[in-house]
């Protein structure tokens, strides 16, 4: 029965995601017919569609997707990992979250598109400045995320850990991890399509490959659909990673009152 519920909820949920994209297509191509809109402004939904497969029928987009695939990734996964140490770091121990606070809140409010063209001069050109732009997008959001989870631990809970004289190790894995893992799921979900952007943005100002390469060189060489159809698939790598972590999160939470 609980497998079936979750089919329906399954199903449901694409059904929804295909007539939004559809009402969206439809409204789209109406709108570029009835107004005889130029293709070098907004190109219809064919055009587009024929641009996206050529992408991928030449062989084009492969070596760019995987670049900010792994991008995307590497810089996801080092950023949470420092955010999570950041977060547990900061509470518990109040003077080095006084100290280091206001830098984070710093780097999280300042503009990224500003920060590109910083990492060059100071990390190269290469792969390792995109990934720092990623890891500063990432790391506030699982930092907050750790820190929400750990204060959200009744006292109680506290109390009998106590009582029950359990180790430093007990206490973070039977109870602090547990508490924090809700609020923690959520800020990866929110820092995976920070990633995504962050990648997106480093490749547009610098680099030769990924993804904001052939956003970079759609728009310098007046491809609007190509454009569009780099838009697109950006689009779906952020779908397509952020579901990814709801599954693990599904999977590691099961037990959780917000999955009943």
């Amino acid at each position: 029965m609980k497998k079936e519920n979750k089919l329906l909820k399954f199903l449901k949920g694409a059904g929804e995601y295909a007539f939004s994209i559809g009402v969206f297509i439809l409204a789209w191509h109406l709108y570029v017919r009835l107004n005889d809109v130029p293709e070098y402004i907004l190109p219809s939904p064919d055009k587009v569609w024929v641009s996206f497969v050529d992408l991928f029928r030449t062989g084009t987009v492969w070596p760019h997707l995987w670049a900010t695939t792994y991008e995307v990734i590497l810089g996801f996964i080092i950023g949470s990992l420092i955010g999570m140490a950041l977060g547990y770091l900061f509470t518990k121990v109040e003077p080095v979250k006084t100290a280091l606070m206001p830098y984070l809140i710093f780097l999280q409010t300042a503009p990224k598109i500003a920060l590109v063209p910083l990492f060059v001069v100071w990390f190269g050109i290469g792969v390792v400045s995109k990934i720092i732009l990623i890891i500063t997008m990432v790391v506030f959001p699982v930092l907050s995320g750790m820190m929400l989870g750990l204060e959200s631990i009744p006292t109680d809970v506290r109390n009998l850990m106590k009582v029950l004289k359990a180790t430093k190790w007990q206490v973070f894995s039977l109870v602090e991890i547990q508490y924090s893992l809700p609020s923690l799921f959520s800020s990866f979900k929110i820092g995976i399509v920070q990633a995504v952007i962050g990648a997106i943005v480093a490749e547009w100002m610098s680099g030769k490959q990924g993804l904001g390469y052939i956003l970079t060189y759609a728009s310098s060489t007046y491809e609007v659909s190509m454009l569009l159809a780099g838009i697109v698939l950006t689009i779906i790598l952020g779908i397509v990673t952020y579901e990814i972590i709801h599954i693990f999160e599904n999977k590691a939470l099961y037990w959780h009152e917000s999955k009943e």
